[in-house]
C-alpha cells in the first residue's frame, strides 16, 4: 500500500488526521502529489519533527514566533515587576490619587492668602484683596482644566530615566 500513489483521504486514514490537514501540508508543499504513500509518509514525520522542534511552521501557527513572542511578554512583564519593587513605576490610579491630595492641600493654602492678608495687614486695600482673589480663582481654575495625557508623558518619562 505505501509503495503506490495514495488519495489524501487514504493517507490521512492511514495516519489519523483529517483529509483537510493532508491537503493543508500538500498545499505547503510539505507533501508532495502523486509521491508513494512511503515518500509521504517520511515527509509527515520529518515536519512533524520539525514542528516538535520548534523549527516548522504549524500553518497559522509558528511555535518559533510564537515562543519568542511569550518570550518577550514574560521579560517584558519580570521588567514592569521590577521597576515596581524599585518604585520607578507606579499605577496610574495612585499617581492620580495623590496628585489629588496634592492639590486640595495646595489650593486650601492658596484659598487662606486673601484672609490672612486681610487679618495681618493694616494697608491692604479691598480692591488689592479683591485682586489677589481674583488671581487666586485664575489659578485654579487653570489648574482644574489641566488633563494627563500619558501620550504626553513620553517625554517626561524619556528624561527623567538615567537619572
Amino acid at each position: 500500500m505505501l509503495d503506490k500513489v495514495m488519495t489524501q483521504t487514504q493517507f490521512a486514514e492511514l495516519v489519523g488526521v483529517s483529509q483537510q490537514a493532508i491537503s493543508s501540508l500538500v498545499g505547503r508543499g510539505v507533501l508532495n502529489s502523486g509521491d508513494t504513500g512511503a515518500v509521504w509518509l517520511k515527509h509527515y514525520c520529518e515536519n512533524l519533527r520539525e514542528q516538535a522542534a520548534g523549527r516548522a511552521s504549524m500553518g497559522d501557527l509558528d511555535l518559533v514566533q510564537e515562543r519568542a513572542r511569550l518570550a518577550k511578554e514574560q521579560a517584558d512583564r519580570v521588567e514592569m515587576q521590577n521597576q515596581l519593587a524599585r518604585k520607578e513605576v507606579a499605577p496610574v490610579n495612585l499617581i492620580e490619587l495623590v496628585l489629588a491630595d496634592v492639590a486640595r492641600k495646595i489650593i486650601s493654602e492658596l484659598d487662606a492668602i486673601p484672609v490672612e492678608l486681610k487679618r495681618n495687614s493694616k494697608s491692604i486695600s479691598s480692591e488689592d484683596l479683591q485682586y489677589i482673589s481674583n488671581e487666586i480663582v485664575k489659578a485654579r481654575n487653570k489648574a482644574a482644566q489641566i488633563e494627563l495625557n500619558l501620550d504626553d508623558l513620553n517625554g517626561y518619562v524619556g528624561d527623567s530615566q538615567g537619572d
